[in-house]
């Protein structure tokens, strides 16, 4: 995504939106606590500070939230069961983790191909129904969908040099199932790790190569001390979508002022940590310590070839995902991508 881009995300007005409601929340209703976990570490600690003050400020402080960081309380695969169960009140998940739960997760995600800038992927979801769809798969969980909190890239991280597709069938590389289902068809060997055993593996040659994030993520788990060759791999930008998530018994309890503050609030927060995730892929890039590559245009026409096959294969899962497919393929016609 362009920096332009982000500027014009800020600048919509929606980073300031919550703040508007600090009058309007005077009666917001019974207090309310709310236990949340996310993905990340103490490197986003500022940002889950600034979106609770938001909540706590905007309700009069009649909902607070107390975030805990990737796995505290539950591992980052199992936050969906947690939320849904009540053992979680919120999570910022994402929907890769439970594609086996959930038939939209891996569209949600941000299926390879999806959309190739920011402001595409709101469009899909405010204009075209995509976020409809996925709240109303979310609902059958006895969990509300909040809304997408976009990421910056999701790259390749590898240990050697990558030069081709080919290169990578001597490897093994860590991938999610939407990104493990496109490598497999061109039988590079995949596996799932969760985040927090990604050093270790890299360091002790489990696995050769990783694809979570961009630079910045991958600077922020040390990934940088036992891999630095950096491939672009040109397949989706923004690279990865996030949900925030809250059981739906906790949030039919709010009132709907107190309701109006968490999802401003939230669209406040999914704005700032996009910019914050692509400016400090920037920063991280400045400072040289990745080798940066790209896939050749054949081998990234190849990913684009085998993510289409994907979307047929998702699209026949449910009548809402063949709806979420359509949607995406429109998109794509409509920027010439297809």
């Amino acid at each position: 995504m362009k920096r332009r881009d982000v500027i014009k995300a800020i600048a919509t007005g929606v980073a300031v939106a919550p703040l508007a409601l600090t009058s309007a929340t005077a009666n917001a209703g019974s207090s309310v606590r709310l236990r949340m976990q996310t993905l990340y570490g103490t490197e986003t600690d500022d940002l889950y500070k600034a979106f609770a003050n938001d909540v706590k400020t905007c309700s009069n402080k009649t909902v607070r939230i107390m975030r805990f960081r990737g796995s505290e309380l539950v591992p980052n695969d199992q936050m969906l069961e947690a939320v849904s169960k009540g053992t979680l009140d919120m999570c910022q998940g994402y929907g890769g983790y439970w594609a086996g739960q959930l038939d939209i997760a891996k569209i949600e995600s941000g299926i390879p191909g999806a959309w190739t800038s920011y402001d595409e992927a709101m469009y899909l979801h405010q204009s075209k129904g995509l976020g409809q769809l996925i709240s109303e798969a979310y609902a059958e969980k006895g969990v509300h969908y909040l809304g997408p909190v976009f990421g910056g890239p999701y790259d390749l991280l590898t240990t050697k040099p990558v030069n081709s597709l080919a290169d990578l069938k001597k490897m093994k590389i860590r991938a999610t199932a939407t990104v493990a289902a496109i490598l497999e068809k061109f039988d590079i060997p995949t596996v799932y790790l969760p985040s927090q055993e990604l050093y270790i593996a890299l360091s002790t040659g489990s696995i050769d190569g990783v694809i979570y994030g961009g630079s910045l993520e991958y600077k922020a788990l040390k990934l940088h001390e036992a891999a630095s060759y950096y491939t672009h791999l040109n397949m989706i930008n923004p690279g990865y979508a996030d949900g925030m998530l809250i059981n739906k018994k906790k949030w039919d309890s709010m009132s709907p002022d107190q309701q109006k503050v968490l999802e401003l609030a939230t669209a406040k927060h999914a704005t700032n940590m996009h910019a914050w995730n692509v400016n400090g892929c920037l920063d991280v890039n400045a400072e040289g310590i990745f080798k940066f590559a790209s896939l050749p245009t054949e081998d990234s026409n190849a990913l684009t070839a085998a993510a289409m096959d994907i979307w047929q294969e998702e699209a026949k899962k449910s009548p809402r995902n063949t709806k979420a497919i359509e949607a995406l393929t429109a998109a794509a016609k409509a920027t010439g991508r297809i």
